[in-house]
């Protein structure tokens, strides 16, 4: 009976021993350091100072690039002063009735306007515009020749205005002297009355200072502007060549 007793206890101890030798290891214990937190890694207070993330000045500054103030052309411009400038005629005529006497005819109006253009950077593209003058207001050395051209030869009572329009200038130079005189060649169209033809302008022009100087002329047919020569029966007789010049000065 005891070896029974202890045949079966020793084939306890056995299967106590094998059931030990499967059991499963112990799980890994719960003092192992944890992974950082996601929102530790993305933390902003943890991104180093060279960090590449644009800040907001910079992507406004990517976005809205710094305006550039246009570049000055350094063109300025001048307005004719009817105070100093003047366009005047001149017109040689002949009194039959005083033995054949000859005379220069010469008659100015000061209502003349206008305005020129000068950039200093590059002369080449200075640009004048159109001059305009009130001939009805041409005064002489005689009402009576005056009120004669006014009302049945040149009409300025009816038009009173003369008008030239450039079309082209040549002899700007490359590059501004104070005080320089400049010769140049104005070509445009001259209207009077209602007629308009081509013309050349000879004109010498001036800088200085704050003051553009010039003076332009040319030689004009009345014939080409419908109302001459002009010819008194048995007074006068003038020639059909009319010299018209144009005196200015041109403030900014």
């Amino acid at each position: 009976m005891r070896t029974k007793v202890l045949i079966f206890s020793v084939f306890i101890l056995l299967l106590s021993a094998c059931s030990s030798a499967i059991t499963p290891p112990p799980a890994s214990s719960s003092t192992e350091p944890a992974q950082p937190a996601m929102t530790e890694i993305v933390n902003p207070t943890t991104v180093p100072s060279t960090s590449t993330v644009p800040s907001t000045q910079a992507v406004q500054a990517t976005q809205d690039p710094p305006s550039q103030a246009p570049a000055s052309s350094g063109a300025v411009t001048y307005k004719l002063d009817p105070t100093q400038s003047q366009l005047q005629y001149e017109v040689a005529e002949t009194f039959l009735n005083d033995n054949n006497r000859l005379n220069l005819a010469k008659g100015v109006t000061s209502q003349v306007s206008g305005e020129i253009t000068v950039d200093l950077s590059a002369p080449q593209n200075s640009q004048i515009g159109t001059i305009t003058a009130d001939i009805s207001q041409f005064k002489s050395d005689s009402s009576r020749r005056d009120n004669a051209i006014r009302g049945r030869f040149l009409e300025s009572s009816k038009y009173p205005t003369v008008t030239f329009v450039p079309t082209s200038v040549q002899g700007l130079p490359n590059a501004y002297t104070e005080g320089q005189e400049i010769p140049l060649k104005i070509s445009g169209n001259l209207t009077i009355r209602d007629v308009t033809q081509p013309v050349d302008f000879d004109a010498t022009v001036k800088l200085e200072g704050n003051t553009l100087s010039g003076v332009a002329t040319t030689t004009i047919l009345m014939s080409d502007f419908k109302f001459g020569p002009i010819s008194i029966l048995g007074m006068l007789n003038t020639e059909d060549q009319a010299k018209v010049t144009l005196t200015f000065v041109a403030h900014p």
